[in-house]
């Protein structure tokens, strides 16, 4: 019959379980709030660590036995996140580089567990492996979602609207000007004639009126 400190065992489990949630609920609450607030930096960061990747991925292309084409879907998988990272922090789900990112992402997945299920590695290593290579940066996406929709159009983004301000302030500018040559066009300048004219009718209205 198992004792009470064995069910207290169970008990603490369940404990520490619900606080690693609670820990790691709030280290992404304010991971995505350090990215909201200094978007530019993380993306230079983010930048770095792809190149960073690419040069583990060659290091393990050199020094270790891994198979080519972990090392090949490896490197192109930080091509496509270098890609991916040209809108950032704006993500589009249905992009092409989007989707490969994910279709890679499962493959590199596959590729590995495949070879390191056929040779025996420490599971230290098998885990740096992954840490450092696979998931680091999909990781850094992912708490960059939210980021979005609470900061202001970058400099791409502010194209767009700056060449339609331009826009307008030109055919503003051509309204104004044809505006002005069609009021030059129709203004009726008085000539001599109409001056003659004018005055003669005036005379009549008053000999008209005096008599």
């Amino acid at each position: 019959m198992p004792g009470f400190l064995y069910l207290l065992s169970w008990v603490s489990t369940i404990v520490h379980i619900c606080l690693g949630t609670l820990a790691l609920a709030a280290a992404l609450y304010y991971l995505a709030e350090l990215v909201e607030e200094y978007t530019s930096t993380v993306a230079k960061v983010i930048r770095y660590w792809i190149w960073v990747t690419i040069g583990l991925y060659i290091l393990l292309f050199l020094f270790e036995s891994l198979p080519s084409s972990v090392i090949l879907c490896g490197l192109v998988s930080q091509l496509v996140h270098l890609s991916i990272l040209r809108t950032f922090p704006f993500f589009f789900l249905t992009s092409l580089p989007f989707i490969i990112g994910i279709v890679l992402f499962f493959i590199n997945h596959y590729l590995a567990f495949s070879y390191f299920s056929s040779f025996y590695y420490p599971a230290s290593e098998v885990l740096a492996y992954f840490t450092m290579c696979v998931w680091l940066v999909p990781f850094m996406f992912f708490i960059s979602l939210s980021a979005n929709e609470n900061v202001l159009p970058t400099r791409a983004e502010s194209r767009p609207f700056l060449s339609t301000y331009k826009t307008l302030h030109l055919g503003k500018k051509f309204l104004r000007k044809k505006s002005f040559s069609y009021k030059n066009t129709f203004t009726i300048y008085p000539t001599t004639e109409h001056k003659n004219t004018r005055s003669k009718e005036s005379a009549r209205d008053w000999l008209t009126y005096t008599r």
